[in-house]
């Protein structure tokens, strides 16, 4: 913890540099919505930008982009970038050098405290020489575990996610801090119940499915944020500002499509957690559904998940309508996962507080 502290404060550095290194981003957002108002003119007076194909003398195509006059029986089409295709933010850094250098600091040092907090988790199992997720001190140990892994993970695919350190380690030294004063139980033996190797295979997928689903959850609330901050640019109600937070972020689109792709790669890891759950439940009970609170909540959550990618890939669900959807779903996740195990009891109560 006292590493991710200082990983944070990083993050912190970095984007306070950031604020006072981002001319350029001004420039661009100033250039982006003067391209805006332009098109609206030639619109305006009946002009437009069209892309045609051509042959090319070596045999293949060339793509020609020309002004042409709008005519209603003519199929024309645009040139322009869509929403999506918006150019993203410099990231939390701006164009601070010093700023740069925080972040990369901030992440070596999350690597640092990612590696101790393993240690952790591995040396709490060994004490007791069982899987280290039996109660929910150990599960919210290795569940802000997955949430940094997550993040380390993005990183590693060459992703630029690093303005997702700030909210992912603050959220995981809530979560530490929290399993600490409030959650924490000595090592013990399981219930006989759990005596199992399902208990490897059912917990740990649940435990990564719910760091996956926070990365998602924070990129769609700040998407909320950005699409919110570039449609007062285009209105013209607000003014782009030099090392503005939003300006500094992906743009909405794309932020809108990390946190659909990261839900729609870990929803089919969701979907056999909960069938691994009913396989270990008929051979612990003898039944493999008896709608037990945890049983129930898991299958709501699930709906709503599979609803949020079912409205995105069928209705055409895209942007805020799609984003409210995918919070809702994660608000399920939340609520199985302290609401169930703190409040309800069931024969998944095996919180140990």
């Amino acid at each position: 913890m006292a590493v991710y502290t200082l990983a944070m404060f990083a993050h912190i550095i970095e984007w306070t540099f950031g604020s006072k290194g981002a001319v350029a981003v001004r420039s661009a957002e100033q250039s982006g919505l003067a391209a805006t108002v332009a098109a609206a003119e030639d619109t305006a007076k009946g002009v437009r930008k069209v892309t045609v194909k051509v042959a090319s003398a070596s045999g293949g195509t060339t793509t020609l982009t020309r002004t042409a006059l709008a005519d209603a029986g003519a199929t024309v089409v645009t040139s322009g970038r869509g929403d999506e295709d918006a150019a993203d933010g410099p990231g939390a850094a701006g164009t601070s050098e010093r700023g740069d250098l925080a972040g990369r600091i901030a992440v070596s040092l999350t690597v640092l405290g990612a590696l101790l907090h393993a240690g952790g988790v591995l040396t709490r199992g060994l004490s007791v020489m069982r899987w280290p997720w039996g109660n929910m001190y150990e599960f919210s140990c290795a569940f802000a575990l997955m949430m940094v892994a997550a993040y380390l993970g993005l990183l590693a695919a060459k992703k630029n996610v690093r303005w997702l350190g700030l909210p992912v380690i603050t959220a995981g030294l809530l979560t530490l801090g929290i399993a600490v004063t409030v959650l924490y139980t000595e090592s013990e033996q399981l219930v006989p119940a759990l005596h199992s190797y399902w208990l490897a295979i059912h917990v740990s997928t649940a435990i990564m499915c719910g760091g996956a689903f926070y990365a998602a959850a924070v990129a769609t609330v700040l998407y909320l944020g950005k699409e919110a901050y570039e449609r007062r640019l285009a209105a013209g109600t607000t003014k782009a500002r030099s090392g503005s937070v939003w300006g500094r972020l992906p743009a909405a689109g794309t932020l809108d499509k990390l946190s659909y792709r990261i839900n729609a790669v870990v929803f089919p890891l969701w979907t056999f957690t909960i069938i691994a759950g009913a396989i270990w439940a008929e051979a612990a009970w003898g039944k493999y559904w008896e709608w037990d609170p945890k049983e129930t909540w898991s299958f709501i959550t699930w709906v709503a998940y599979a609803a949020y990618l079912h409205a995105r890939a069928t209705a055409g669900w895209r942007g805020r309508k799609a984003a409210y959807l995918a919070l809702l779903a994660f608000a399920c996740w939340l609520f199985n996962y302290y609401g169930v195990n703190i409040f309800v009891t069931g024969k998944h109560s095996y919180a140990g507080v």
